[in-house]
């Protein structure tokens, strides 16, 4: 066998087994665990717990700050696991994404505090603060500011679906800190905070809870002259735009790997049902009208994690990956809408009682094609940097 062979082998070896791993954690967590916290709209803790202790939360933290120091093709299996097991890893996702940008921007003395104690769990990182109601994902516009004051800087405006905030120590905020009619380009003069919460709320930001059809607490922030530190700068003022964009390849390639990990568990779902169902004499697995969606939605989920992984093997060696990244979300995000869907059909009205977990999971997966990125602003992407096309917008 050639050297590269034998790389090959052993790299898909330690993938195996942390495969293995994860999913021997998640068997503590069974669907109905998932399920009744869905009904009470409640968050995970034992899971998140059970997710930090393991050190999988801080997988893409280099082992010198007590992470995992894994690449991003091992961090992914990690959530695609998850959610294969029947399981939501939406709740605690973005601490592996979010702490990219304290990682390639923070100061020396930010990194050596913080990364320690979110790898140990004594810190969550976990609220990520861009969206705002009116600017949406052009994040250009957003008017929510941070102006010098007293040697910190003060900050009034909105953000709009900012999750986890009640489960979060701190909150990594993107805020104008030059006006956009005095900068030479609108993606100028946006700068990155990282905000201490329970000291925020109620001293300058109120928060309040917006119930939405899937158990994901998101909320609405209100900024009214808070106060924070100059120490809360992340990297360099007004560079906080490029710093978003350096995260949404990873998020985007991990949150690929939760469709996928959706589309498998409906896959194996669909399967099993349509081999045990018996209507007419015979399973229904044998109508092709059952048969071929549920065939083509794992032909999609496979064909998204080829894409997937060719993302997060150009993440891992430094090289552009930015319409890979977004290609595999979409086809992930696609494939396992498929899934979801020949799943549904699959369990007939069986798939809407909450006690077969189908609907559950439909919900939660439909997510993925409006957040973290609409499909749409995906395909105007490719149009316009892969093909060529004019700007759509």
């Amino acid at each position: 066998m050639s050297i590269r062979r034998r790389r090959a082998a052993a790299r898909q070896e330690v993938a195996g087994d942390l495969r293995q791993s994860v999913r021997e954690l998640c068997r503590r967590f069974p669907e109905s665990y998932w399920s009744d916290l869905d009904s009470e709209r409640a968050y995970p803790e034992e899971f998140v717990k059970a997710m930090t202790e393991a050190r999988y939360l801080a997988a893409l933290i280099p082992e010198k700050y007590g992470g995992l120091g894994l690449s991003l093709t091992k961090a992914s299996i990690i959530l695609e696991e998850v959610n294969r097991s029947g399981g939501n890893a939406q709740p605690a996702h973005a601490q592996m994404y979010v702490m990219g940008a304290l990682l390639r921007h923070g100061s020396e003395e930010q990194k050596g505090e913080l990364l320690p104690r979110i790898a140990s769990g004594q810190l969550r990182l976990q609220a990520f603060g861009v969206t705002e109601p009116v600017a949406g994902t052009d994040t250009t516009a957003l008017t929510t500011t941070a102006l010098p004051r007293d040697g910190g800087y003060v900050v009034n405006g909105r953000k709009i679906f900012i999750s986890r905030v009640q489960h979060s120590d701190l909150l990594l905020l993107l805020a104008r800190t030059t006006p956009i009619e005095q900068v030479h380009k609108k993606t100028d003069g946006l700068t990155m905070f990282l905000v201490e919460l329970r000291q925020a709320i109620s001293h300058g930001l109120t928060v309040k809870p917006i119930p939405v059809m899937i158990n994901n607490e998101t909320n609405e922030l209100i900024f009214d002259n808070l106060e924070i530190p100059a120490s809360s700068l992340v990297g360099e003022e007004g560079k906080g735009f490029s710093y978003v964009l350096d995260g949404m390849n990873a998020e985007r390639i991990l949150i690929a790997s939760e469709c996928i990990g959706d589309g498998r568990w409906f896959v194996e779902k669909a399967v099993g049902r349509a081999g045990q169902r018996e209507v007419f004499g015979r399973p229904i697995g044998k109508n092709q009208g059952i048969q071929f969606p549920i065939a083509r939605a794992h032909v999609g989920v496979e064909a998204a994690e080829l894409m997937r992984t060719r993302a997060s093997e150009l993440f891992d060696r430094g090289e552009p990956c930015g319409s890979q990244a977004n290609m595999a979300l979409l086809l992930a995000a696609e494939a396992s809408w498929q899934a979801a869907n020949a799943a549904m059909q699959t369990y007939g009205g069986y798939s809407f009682a909450s006690s077969y977990q189908i609907e559950r999971k439909f919900r939660e997966t439909r997510l993925f094609q409006v957040a973290p990125i609409s499909t749409n602003l995906i395909l105007a992407h490719i149009g316009e940097h892969v093909l060529g096309l004019p700007r759509s917008y």
